[in-house]
């Protein structure tokens, strides 16, 4: 099932191509909304970066689910990490989760760091995976293992931080976006960007290990993907 164009896109009077194109450049590259702005202009195409951010809103979140529902199974060893963000003066947690592969399989953003927000997490993950790992690495944060006693008891925890790099380096591109966006204005505007610009990371990830030829073969296949998620045709 592909996003109707008529219920999704009625009203706006740009192309569904410019729309998703916008979408894509904003939440595929460290670019602000001017930038993308600018981008545009350059092809010919004037539209202000309000309303750039107001898709964004809109039709990321569209996109985003669309992606996660044609998502291939994801691994079985789940990597879990959090990393603190700064709201507007206010410490903030960023939880993160990813496969194996690398596959980022959810955030939360949080202003805990304990056990009941580490149990949060997994609950989510859960729900969404609708399933448990077969094995779960985090670093030496206690409230782990607290959390992971009580919902899910029987997966092996294998808690060291120099096996958790995975997940560690999962936080680069955040980090990239919240430098360009200035920092995140509020937890809620945090958590929508992100679990769309994770779940658009996942569509063109491509396998560092993978050479040329294959790059450009998952290259064309996850526009290809693209095209149908915004039901635009493909170029």
């Amino acid at each position: 099932m592909t996003i109707k164009r008529t219920a999704l896109y009625a009203g706006h009077r740009y192309p569904a191509a410019v729309i998703a194109h916008a979408v894509w450049l904003y939440f595929r590259f460290p670019l602000s909304l001017r930038m993308v702005e600018e981008i545009l202009a350059e092809r010919g195409i004037v539209v202000s970066h309000e309303t750039i951010r107001r898709w964004g809103l809109k039709f990321g979140g569209a996109y985003a689910a669309e992606i996660r529902r044609r998502q291939s199974a994801t691994g079985d060893k789940w990597h879990l990490d959090e990393v603190v963000i700064s709201i507007r003066g206010k410490t903030h947690w960023l939880w993160r989760a990813v496969d194996q592969h690398g596959v980022v399989l959810d955030i939360l953003v949080q202003s805990r760091r304990d056990a009941r927000a580490a149990e949060r997490l997994l609950r989510k993950l859960m729900k969404r995976q609708t399933r448990t790992p077969r094995v779960m690495i985090t670093d030496k944060l206690r409230s782990y293992g607290a959390a992971a006693r009580t919902v899910m008891p029987g997966v092996e925890h294998r808690q060291h931080k120099g096996l958790n790099n995975r997940a560690e380096n999962s936080h680069q591109p955040t980090r990239r976006r919240e430098r360009i966006m200035k920092r995140f204005k509020s937890p809620g505007q945090a958590q929508r960007f992100l679990a769309t610009h994770d779940q658009v990371a996942n569509l063109f990830r491509t396998p560092t290990a993978a050479n040329a030829d294959h790059r450009r073969q998952t290259r064309r296949q996850a526009h290809r993907v693209w095209a149908e998620v915004t039901n635009v045709a493909v170029a």
